[in-house]
C-alpha cells in the first residue's frame, strides 16, 4: 500500500460502494472558445508525476549514460532529492502534494484507517463507502428513493481528504488546470469556477467495489473455487472440450439480501490449434494461447419488483488466454467502470473522462491497473505481469499523447504509475548488499534491468517534451518516493504481544480476539501504532495522562531497539504524531508512525491487524521491494528545466512553486514553500 498489495479483509467493506469532431468541440470550448477563455496569459506548466522514481537510480543510471535525457534536464535546470512524507505511502504522499501540506492538513496518515469508537473497524483512508439510509420492502428488494415522498438517504462513496486543493487557487482566477489520472481524489473534488478537469487515479474502484478483483479459470482451480485477495479462482470442468461458467458482477443492492449478479460465459477451446472461443453473452470472442482480447462490454442484469424496468451494471473487461493444453487457464482484468457512460462519476466535470472516451474508446479506469495481485497470488508469472504492465503503459501513453495535443496553457499533470508498480515486483539493488529472499542473484539482477528499461522508456518520453515545448514550459518531474528492497518483514502485533503491550498471548487478530481489557497498544495499517486510549478507542485503558506519555517513551525507546538476528537495526525512528504533524485533520492521527530502516516493512499481516507466531520473518512475496520506511530512505525525485533555489526541496513546495509560476502567492494553508525562491 503502496505499499498496495491488499490485505484479507473485503475489500468491498473497506471501498464499496463520439465522433472525433465532436471530441474536437469539446476540447476547444475548454480551451479558448465558448466563453472559456483562459486568463492564464499563455504561461504553461507541466508537471509529470511518475509515481516511484527513485533518486539513487537515476543518479547511477546519469552517469552511465542511460538516461540522456534526464541528465540534459538536469543539467540545464535542476535535479534534486524530493523530501516525501512520513510515511511515504501514496495515499498519504499525493495529498501532501495536492494541498502543499502535510497529513494534519489533509488527514490521511496511511492507507489503512481505523474507527476508534469502533475500536479498530478499518477503512481506505482516502475514501469511504457510506451505507445509506432508509427504505422500503417489497418482496425480496429492500429499495431506497431520494425523491419526495421519500427521504432515504443514498449509499455513496466520500473523499475523505481534507482541505483545499492548491488548484482551487488556479480556478479562482481563471487559469486552467487538468489533472489525468492523481492519486488521492476519488471521488474527484469539484471545479468551483469550472477552469479545473481531472480524472481520479489511485483510489478509484472497478464495478465490484474493490480495488481490483481479477477472475481466473481453470481446469486445475479448486473444485469450490477460491477467493483470494485481489482474485477469484474458479473451476472449468470440460466435457468433450467444452466448459460453461459464469462471471460474477457487483452485488445486486436492491435486494434484502445482496447477491452477485453474473454473465453466463461458455468456453470451447480447439486443442489442435492451440486457441479457444469464448462465447460472453453476445460476445464471440476467438483467442489463440498467449493472445489478449480488445476492451469487451459486459452488462448485468440485476431484478427490481414489479412494475419497476430492469436495471443493469455495465462494465469493461479484457480476456487473456494463458493456456489451452495440458491446462486450460483463463485470466480476465477486473471489471472496469465503463469510461464512456461511468455508473459513477470518475470525473470533473462528469463528461470530461467520456469525452475523452468518445476520443480513444475504452481503458482502464480503476485506481490499480496493473495487476500485481495476478503476480502475487501466481496467476501471472514475471513475463504475464511484464506484459499486462507494459500494455498499461502503452494505453497510459495514448492518454498522454491525447493530454499534449489538447493542452493550450495554463496547468497540466499527467500521472505514471508503471514506475511504481513494477518496481515492486522486479526492484532488486544488489549495491544494499543482500540476497533476494526467492530469487537467485542472476534472477534478481535481470528483473532489475526490467526496472532500468522501463525508465529509460520514461526518459524518452522527457526527450519529447522537451523538443516539443523547450524553453516555452516550465516542466518538472517528480515522484512521491523512491525504493528500496523488502528482503525481511516486521509484525508490531506480533513484537507488542511478545512485549506485554497487547493480550492474549494467543491472539491471532485485533479484529477479532483482542482482550481489550489488557491491551494497551496496537497496530494497524502499514506505518501506524495506536495506544488504546481511554476516550477515545471504544474499550480504552490507557490514561491520557502521565500513563500515556511513559507508555509512549517505553514504546518508542524499546521499537528503536529492535534488532535482525544480523545485528540490524530494523526500525531507524518512530515518531510521535503530535511532533511532524499539524493542523485541523487530526482525527484518525495514529500516535506513533514507524519509519522502517532500509530492507525492512511491515509484515503483510500487519497491514490488517493480523499476528504471525514470528516478530520477524523473510518476505516470501513476489512484492520485494518497497518504500514504507523511513521517509528518509526512500526521497522523491525532482527535475526542473528551471534553477532550483531551495537546498532540500519537499512535496510540499510543489504546489507554492507551481502557484509562484503563475503569479499567486502562497496561501497560508500551505507550509511548503517555492521552490525558485531563496
Amino acid at each position: 500500500m503502496k505499499s498496495r498489495r491488499e490485505p484479507k479483509l473485503s475489500r468491498r467493506k473497506i471501498l464499496s460502494g463520439a465522433a472525433a469532431s465532436a471530441g474536437a468541440l469539446a476540447t476547444a470550448c475548454w480551451l479558448g472558445g465558448c466563453n472559456r477563455a483562459s486568463r492564464s496569459l499563455g504561461k504553461k506548466v507541466i508537471v509529470i508525476g511518475i509515481d516511484g522514481m527513485d533518486p539513487r537510480l537515476c543518479r547511477s543510471m546519469m552517469l552511465a549514460g542511460m538516461l540522456p535525457n534526464l541528465a540534459k534536464l538536469a543539467s540545464a535546470g535542476s535535479f534534486s532529492n524530493l523530501a516525501t512524507s512520513m510515511p511515504p505511502q501514496s495515499p498519504v504522499a499525493w495529498a501532501s502534494f495536492i494541498n502543499g501540506a502535510g497529513p494534519g492538513s489533509h488527514g490521511i496518515f496511511d492507507f489503512i484507517h481505523r474507527h476508534p469508537h469502533q475500536q479498530c473497524a478499518p477503512f481506505f483512508s482516502a475514501a469511504e463507502t457510506l451505507p445509506g439510509e432508509g427504505s422500503i420492502e417489497v418482496g425480496d428488494h429492500r429499495l431506497q428513493f431520494n425523491f419526495p415522498p421519500f427521504s432515504h438517504t443514498l449509499p455513496k462513496t466520500v473523499l475523505r481528504r481534507q482541505g483545499i486543493p492548491f488548484w482551487d487557487e488556479l480556478d479562482a482566477k481563471g487559469i486552467p488546470s487538468t489533472f489525468y489520472d492523481l492519486p488521492s481524489n476519488y471521488p474527484p473534488s469539484p471545479s468551483h469556477y469550472g477552469h479545473h478537469r481531472c480524472i481520479s487515479g489511485m483510489g478509484t474502484p472497478d464495478v465490484l467495489g474493490t480495488y481490483g478483483t481479477y477472475q481466473y479459470f481453470s481446469d486445475d482451480s479448486p473444485s469450490k473455487g477460491l477467493e483470494e485477495g485481489g482474485g477469484r479462482r474458479s473451476k472449468l470442468r470440460f466435457i468433450r472440450d467444452s466448459a460453461k461458467t459464469t462471471i460474477v458482477g457487483p452485488d445486486n443492492a436492491m435486494l434484502k439480501t445482496p447477491t452477485p449478479t453474473t454473465i453466463e460465459m461458455s468456453v470451447h477451446r480447439d486443442r489442435k490449434s492451440d486457441a479457444a472461443l469464448l462465447i460472453v453473452g453476445d460476445h464471440k470472442i476467438m483467442l489463440r494461447a498467449g493472445e489478449w482480447s480488445g476492451w469487451t462490454r459486459l452488462d448485468f442484469k440485476m431484478s427490481t419488483p414489479r412494475p419497476l424496468p430492469s436495471q443493469s451494471a455495465s462494465g469493461i473487461c479484457r480476456f487473456y488466454l494463458q493456456e489451452v493444453a495440458p491446462h486450460f487457464r483463463l485470466y480476465i482484468t477486473p471489471i472496469n467502470i465503463d469510461p464512456s457512460k461511468p455508473a459513477v462519476q470518475l470525473s470533473e466535470p462528469k463528461n470530461f473522462i467520456t469525452d475523452i472516451s468518445n476520443a480513444l474508446g475504452l481503458f482502464y479506469t480503476t485506481g490499480f491497473q496493473e495487476d500485481h495481485k495476478a503476480r502475487s497470488n501466481g496467476i501471472f508469472n514475471d513475463d504475464e505481469f511484464r506484459q499486462q504492465a507494459t500494455m498499461v503503459l502503452e494505453e497510459r501513453l495514448t492518454l498522454f499523447e491525447y493530454a499534449l495535443k489538447n493542452y493550450e496553457d495554463g496547468l497540466l499533470f499527467f500521472y505514471f504509475s508503471s514506475s511504481d508498480l513494477q518496481s515492486h515486483m522486479f526492484w532488486w539493488n544488489s549495491d544494499e548488499d543482500a540476497l533476494h529472499p526467492t530469487r537467485t542473484t542472476p534472477e534478481a539482477a535481470s528483473r532489475f534491468q526490467y526496472v532500468k528499461d522501463l525508465y529509460q522508456k520514461l526518459d524518452g518520453i522527457i526527450g519529447d517534451l522537451d523538443q516539443r515545448y523547450g524553453s516555452k514550459v516550465t516542466l518538472f518531474v517528480m515522484s512521491d518516493h523512491g525504493f528500496a528492497n523488502f528482503g525481511r518483514q516486521f509484525n508490531v502485533n506480533s513484537w507488542l504481544r511478545d512485549s506485554g503491550y497487547l493480550n492474549p498471548r494467543e491472539t491471532t487478530s485485533v479484529l477479532t480476539d483482542v482482550d481489550w481489557s489488557r491491551t494497551r497498544a496496537y497496530g494497524m495499517g502499514i506505518n501506524a501504532l495506536y495506544l488504546n486510549l481511554k476516550g477515545r478507542e471504544r474499550d480504552g485503558i490507557v490514561e491520557p495522562d502521565d500513563t500515556a506519555e511513559k507508555l509512549t517513551k517505553q514504546l518508542i525507546a524499546q521499537l528503536e531497539a529492535v534488532r535482525d538476528v544480523n545485528g540490524q537495526q530494523v526500525i531507524r525512528k518512530v515518531y510521535r504524531s503530535s511532533e511532524i504533524y499539524s493542523g485541523p485533520a487530526m482525527e484518525f492521527a495514529p500516535d506513533l508512525i514507524i519509519g522502517y530502516s532500509r530492507g525492512y516493512r511491515a509484515s503483510w499481516e500487519t497491514c490488517l491487524g493480523e499476528l504471525t507466531p514470528e516478530v520477524l520473518l523473510d518476505n516470501p512475496s513476489p512484492w520485494s521491494a518497497d518504500h514504507c520506511a523511513d521517509a528518509l530512505e526512500v526521497p522523491g525525485v525532482l527535475f526542473s528545466n528551471k534553477s532550483i533555489r531551495s537546498p532540500q526541496p519537499s512535496l510540499t513546495d510543489l504546489a507554492p512553486s507551481i502557484l509562484d509560476e503563475f503569479g499567486l502567492p502562497t496561501p497560508k494553508t500551505m507550509t511548503g514553500k517555492s521552490i525558485f525562491q531563496s
